[in-house]
């Protein structure tokens, strides 16, 4: 699946938001993506993790994860291209950690890729390898819808984005939005 293919998806969902809104960094910017409006819809969802899911075709891999919340559907449905297991992490011990919870099972040596809707920092994915890994899986690689770390997310294990996008983004005292009296969204309160 070529990039621009991921970002007109996310278009037809109405999850690229264009505004002013405040990122979890602090920092302002005008784009926000909201993967969960993506997701909503089983046909694009499907073509999404298919993509994904061929990243990896040649693997063997025995299980697919996802970090909570955004990952479980991906995991989910990437797994079921790849015929394997899926299941996912959950914040743990305050969001320090991510493990597998619920009884999931791990066996040693299994071959896992780890899935994600957007990656900007990349804290949950490595959090979830490095529990993964205390348990005794073999990472085979991560893939994720969008990586808009601007270059910044890096992984010890192959990385697969299906697209890349740069937000520009301004710390609050010189947002060019602010300046211009636009006022800030809240994109979780934003209806499609």
């Amino acid at each position: 699946m070529k990039p621009d293919r991921v970002i007109e998806l996310f278009k037809q969902a109405g999850a690229l938001i264009e505004g002013h809104f405040i990122y979890a960094s602090g920092r302002h910017g005008r784009h926000f993506f909201q993967a969960a409006r993506v997701l909503q819809y089983p046909r694009i969802t499907e073509e999404l993790c298919k993509a994904l899911a061929d990243k990896f075709a040649a693997d063997k891999v025995d299980l697919v994860i996802g970090p909570a919340t955004g990952g479980i559907v991906l995991a989910y449905e990437t797994a079921r291209h790849l015929q394997c297991r899926a299941a996912f992490t959950e914040k743990e011990d305050g969001g320090a950690r991510m493990a597998l919870k619920r009884g999931f099972r791990l066996d040693p040596g299994a071959r896992v890729v780890v899935v994600e809707d957007i990656v900007t920092t990349g804290g949950s994915v490595k959090k979830s390898i490095d529990h993964l890994r205390g348990r005794g899986a073999e990472i085979v690689g991560v893939g994720v819808l969008i990586d808009r770390s601007g270059g910044e997310a890096k992984f010890d294990s192959r990385y697969e984005p299906l697209a890349r996008f740069t937000l520009e983004s301004w710390p609050p005292d010189s947002c060019t939005l602010c300046k211009s009296g636009q006022p800030l969204i809240d994109p979780d309160n934003l209806l499609a």
